[in-house]
């Protein structure tokens, strides 16, 4: 059942943004731990409740012949990019094109201030901003997230209280900031996909005993100091945890296949069995990740993370 590439454009597609928990070094251990239903075309739907840069997604779409893909975030300016590349993509690549060209010809120092007063703009714009009714307005949005996630530093996402973009400039040399034949294949893979900005619980309508759904929520943080939820500027606390715990065996009940990604608390204690208490009956297994994203280098290593399946 694997797609011909032909299908969706001339390159393989791949995540269009550097995201913060982003599953691209995992996938080929997430490929290995799929439901078997997927390869005997019983699976008929992917659902991804908590997108974010959509790695397994894209391998999904480009791999296997399902008939639709329901993908949502509850970040709302993750959802302006999605749906701008399926919508228009030629208007954002026209866009980020006439950036690139302004970028590459200024100085260092240019750079930066250029990066600081679109950040400005940037922030200022969103209070007017409407997320409810898509426009041309978007296309502009989501030219400044592509470009301000690809010269920031480390590629992060971050939002303060008041929803702003914060991070500082990344300083790096020539970074790709238009990869138009990418964009042009996640687009054509997108007119197959429902997208949504929604609480996770959105995607139940969704689900049946032919559906496989992808949980990769804000981890669990493994200290009190190594939080980093804020992909949007909603939290992702232990009470929102146990909510998805609950809604998972809930999705359980309707014979859905699911697979969910979290942080494993035994890297830092070895006595703390929050996940294996919340979905207990459920198989727990662990993947080797390298923690990608840390001010420290030295903390920068590799870890266990958890996998919980209902199969």
């Amino acid at each position: 059942m694997t797609l011909l590439l032909k299908n969706w454009g001339n390159v393989w597609a791949k995540p269009f943004l550097k995201w913060a928990g982003g599953k691209g070094q995992l996938v080929p251990q997430l490929v290995k731990c799929l439901p078997p239903e997927l390869q005997e075309a019983h699976i008929k739907r992917y659902v991804e409740p908590f997108l974010g840069g959509g790695a397994l997604f894209f391998h999904i779409a480009q791999t296997y012949e399902l008939e639709d893909f329901f993908i949502s975030d509850a970040n709302p300016e993750l959802f302006v990019v999605y749906k701008v590349i399926q919508q228009d993509v030629e208007g954002l690549i026209k866009q980020l094109s006439e950036i690139q060209n302004w970028y590459f010809r200024m100085a260092s120092e240019q750079q930066s201030e250029f990066y600081y007063n679109t950040r400005q703009k940037f922030n200022s714009a969103r209070l007017k901003f409407d997320f409810a009714y898509y426009s041309h307005i978007w296309v502009e949005r989501a030219a400044q997230i592509l470009f301000l996630n690809r010269t920031c530093f480390n590629g992060l996402f971050r939002l303060n209280s008041k929803a702003e973009f914060n991070v500082p400039f990344g300083d790096y040399k020539n970074p790709t900031l238009c990869d138009t034949e990418n964009l042009r294949t996640v687009s054509a893979i997108l007119q197959k996909a429902t997208l949504q900005q929604s609480d996770f619980s959105t995607c139940r309508e969704f689900v049946d005993e032919h559906t496989f759904v992808y949980f990769d929520p804000p981890y669990r943080p493994l200290s009190k100091t190594a939080s980093f939820t804020a992909y949007s500027s909603f939290g992702f606390d232990d009470g929102e945890q146990l909510r998805l715990a609950r809604f998972y065996r809930e999705l359980a009940q309707r014979k859905a296949k699911l697979m969910l990604s979290n942080s494993d608390p035994k890297n830092i204690d070895a006595a703390d069995n929050f996940f294996e208490e919340a979905y207990a009956g459920f198989n727990i297994s662990r993947l080797k990740a390298s923690r990608m994203i840390n001010s420290n280098a030295q903390k920068r290593g590799e870890i266990s993370e958890l996998l919980i399946t209902n199969y």
